[in-house]
């Protein structure tokens, strides 16, 4: 008789089930609306009078935020290992974030989304952006009408690490290179929807790249272009550059540290044995 090792399919951290995926869905629809409704509304409609309503009026993404990882969480089964590192990691993201406090876009917490993302997958990758941006700011004092937007940017963020391709197959440096890669395009992406969550409320008689409720879509992106070059290109390239050297020169030693802790937490699948006849 003789044993033969099967290798299960690396299992995620969390599983998104349906009423998981729903939650997420609904999230990212009024995320979707309330980042890009300068685009989405008619010229001169009245959503464009009640421009300076809202920020508070999409705050209330961040009850929907608290139902989406209470939901993921006990939909999933986390064991207590799991919640350990959710806080462990999350307590590290936001501890890094005051680093650089953005300055120049030296914003080293994104590197350990995407590698988090990356390892423990998509859903995981969500409820980690969320909880970090949500616990950074407590601890630097960034509570306001944005925070809603940055915990939904960030868990997309994670997210999208998280749905890359070969996660069970592809190692060494092409896996690397996709994650850092994968880093630079997403700093300058949540850079741009966070900007998109601002842009709509500098007053149009103060600045010509301000929203005009007004203009047409295509003079207002224009003017959407111009605003983010203007102010925020610079730390969104620093943010990408910093990302992507962070990946590249930390991220093999972070990546086997956090696929030992998937392991001795019991998210992989333990190897099995199948007996075969002679």
């Amino acid at each position: 008789m003789a044993a033969s090792p099967t290798v299960r399919r690396q299992a995620r951290a969390v599983r998104l089930g349906p009423r998981s995926l729903t939650a997420l869905a609904l999230v990212s629809a009024v995320g979707v609306a309330g980042f890009g409704w300068p685009f989405l509304a008619p010229p001169g409609s009245q959503i464009g009078a009640h421009a300076q309503d809202a920020p508070w009026l999409f705050a209330g993404l961040l009850v929907l935020l608290v139902a989406v990882v209470a939901a993921a969480i006990s939909e999933s089964g986390l064991g207590p290992k799991a919640v350990a590192m959710l806080g462990v990691l999350a307590a590290t993201g936001a501890a890094l974030r005051p680093i650089g406090a953005g300055t120049a876009g030296i914003e080293p917490m994104f590197f350990l989304m995407v590698l988090s993302g990356r390892v423990l997958g998509p859903g995981f990758g969500f409820v980690l952006g969320s909880v970090t941006m949500f616990a950074s700011a407590l601890l630097t004092g960034g509570v306001g009408p944005w925070l809603p937007f940055q915990m939904l940017a960030m868990g997309w963020f994670a997210m999208g690490a998280g749905l890359l391709p070969g996660p069970d197959r592809l190692r060494g440096r092409a896996e690397l290179a996709m994650l850092a890669g994968y880093g630079f395009l997403a700093a300058f992406a949540y850079g741009t929807v966070m900007n998109m969550a601002g842009w709509p409320f500098m007053s149009a008689l103060a600045s010509n790249v301000a929203f005009d409720p007004h203009a047409p879509v295509a003079a207002n992106l224009a003017r959407f272009i111009a605003y983010c070059v203007a102010t925020s290109l610079g730390w969104d390239l620093g943010r990408a550059v910093v990302t992507v050297v962070l990946t590249l020169v930390v991220g093999p030693a972070v990546l086997r540290a956090l696929r030992r802790a998937t392991r001795r937490a019991a998210f992989e699948a333990p190897v099995t044995f199948e007996a075969t006849r002679q």
